[in-house]
């Protein structure tokens, strides 16, 4: 004499019967939360897979001299630094004014900027070596450096 199981031959089906739909569907629910947990989510707009993107910059400089970033640093005008609102503090950018083709690679250490549409805050330093002090904004194209 052969014993089979309750389940035996009948797929997933005997889940619903067997322990009610409730729970099986708790466990599905579940089961799609744990695969969505894996999934590694990159902050806001950025991710290694983007190789550039065209924002509007800004600098700041000696109004803000020596007071602390949001990474706990004093901002230091002469420093090559760049504020951002969603990258994680630490990202090396490289930035190109559109305008006449200069670049600069910037550490973002703190957040902003929290006016206009500007995406980019760049220290003083930053700014100059790009050619982009007179103007205040410019159109940059900013590229991860990913090392």
């Amino acid at each position: 004499m052969h014993i089979r199981p309750v389940w035996a031959g009948k797929g997933i089906s005997w889940l619903f019967s067997f322990v009610g739909r409730r729970v099986a569907s708790l466990a599905l629910l579940l089961a799609a939360a744990a695969s969505l947990a894996c999934v590694e989510v990159a902050w806001a707009d950025w991710s290694p897979r983007w190789a550039a993107k065209v924002v509007y910059a800004s600098w700041y400089g000696y109004e803000f001299a020596w007071r602390r970033t949001a990474s706990g640093e004093p901002f230091d005008p002469h420093g090559l630094t760049g504020a951002h609102r969603t990258l994680p503090l630490g990202t090396r950018l490289r930035v190109t004014n559109l305008s006449n083709g200069r670049s600069v690679l910037v550490t973002i250490t703190d957040r902003g900027p929290f006016a206009g549409r500007r995406e980019l805050d760049l220290s003083y330093a930053a700014a100059r070596q790009i050619g982009m002090v007179r103007a205040g904004v410019a159109r940059v194209m900013m590229e991860p450096i990913l090392s």
